[in-house]
């Protein structure tokens, strides 16, 4: 296929997006809007007849004093990563990039790798030896993956030494899912663990409710979200951050951002907001109180955020990253273990990988990095 690339509308990029299934949240034109920081570009692939095959959200980041930028494409770019031609793909964003002053890319493709269903990793934290989801035969491997990664490897991109972890990742390499498509409502909520349908019923009998809310809402979410933030020890993003994603994302899409809270004798409990592009649906941040933990508002929460995804047709609900570590005595051994109660899926991308435009400068910045 022949291809050319050039710079397209904010238009031109949207169409693209609504057309497709889906596509991950970060690439869409709104999403240069939340990260006011970096400057932004949208990016076009046509093929021969002149129409539109591939799209992608291009971040630049300037370096301090130089005009020379990072050019980063979180979560893409939405190209056909599977094509023969790989190359032909990629070298032309490479060239523009170039062009526009960029002197290292990162992007994150879209291609998943591996899968493990909850019955394997249940199996994983039982045994002893394993410590980590590699550790773990998976349920399904995608072989047109390694060869994505093969490619990459063989054009000169590069992944970060964390062992293929992630962890120097900035948009997580691992991540929980919940499939909805042809299944049933009842099926999903089958798939739960004894513990959260246990949880769901206990908030359910305490009379916990769970609401959706509003822009005026988001102070009341900053509040839960900063308790949050001093229990869990992170530095929590300023209230201005939330109320900017809620009015960018939703110029775009009505319905790209949501806000639920779950309370109890009509104090908020938990809150979390969700982002929907297509039939992707991704509970996105999450926060809650200190108090109230016993009415398990959490799960209530949860469950009715997933039923509203399955009610606007989504096909997966996505409960956003996670480590790869199963051992329990490791700080994020939590987070799988709360979420693989939904009876979901881990889920493996092939991570981010950099291509040096300038190696000198990449050097410095890995450099800077590596000593934050």
């Amino acid at each position: 296929m022949s291809l050319t690339l050039r710079t397209i509308s904010r238009e031109q990029h949207l169409a693209y997006i609504q057309s497709l299934p889906s596509a991950s949240h970060c690439q869409v034109p709104a999403w240069a809007d939340v990260k006011t920081e970096w400057r932004s570009e949208s990016l076009g692939w046509f093929d021969k007849a002149g129409e539109i095959v591939g799209a992608g959200l291009v971040l630049y980041r300037q370096l301090p004093k130089i005009k020379r930028y990072l050019a980063y494409l979180p979560e893409g770019p939405v190209i056909n990563w599977y094509a023969p031609n790989l190359d032909d793909w990629l070298q032309p964003m490479l060239a523009h990039l170039k062009q526009q002053g960029a002197f290292s890319v990162k992007m994150g493709p879209p291609v998943v790798i591996r899968r493990w269903d909850s019955a394997a990793i249940k199996a994983g934290i039982q045994d002893p030896e394993v410590k980590r989801l590699r550790d773990v035969e998976a349920t399904h491997i995608e072989p047109r993956a390694f060869e994505v990664s093969d490619r990459l490897r063989k054009m000169g991109w590069q992944q970060g030494e964390d062992g293929g972890a992630g962890f120097g990742d900035v948009q997580p390499r691992y991540v929980f899912q919940v499939p909805l498509a042809n299944r049933s409502l009842e099926d999903v909520l089958k798939g739960f663990n004894q513990l959260w349908r246990r949880n769901i019923k206990k908030a359910d009998k305490a009379g916990v409710e769970v609401v959706q809310g509003g822009y005026e809402d988001l102070a009341e979410w900053q509040r839960l979200y900063e308790i949050t933030a001093v229990r869990d020890h992170f530095r929590p993003r300023p209230l201005s951050y939330f109320q900017r994603m809620w009015t960018v994302l939703n110029s775009e899409d009505p319905n790209r951002m949501r806000l639920y809270f779950a309370r109890h004798n009509g104090v908020n409990l938990s809150a979390a907001t969700m982002l929907v592009v297509g039939g992707h649906v991704w509970y996105s941040y999450g926060a809650s109180d200190n108090i109230g933990r016993e009415v398990r508002p959490s799960n209530a929460m949860q469950w009715r955020m997933l039923r509203d995804s399955y009610a606007m047709g989504a096909t997966v609900y996505d409960l956003r990253g996670i480590s790869d570590s199963l051992d329990e005595t490791d700080h994020l051994f939590g987070l799988i273990q709360f979420k693989v109660g939904t009876g979901g899926e881990a889920v493996e991308y092939v991570g981010e990988w950099d291509f040096p435009l300038n190696k000198l400068l990449h050097k410095a910045l890995d450099m800077y990095m590596s000593r934050r």
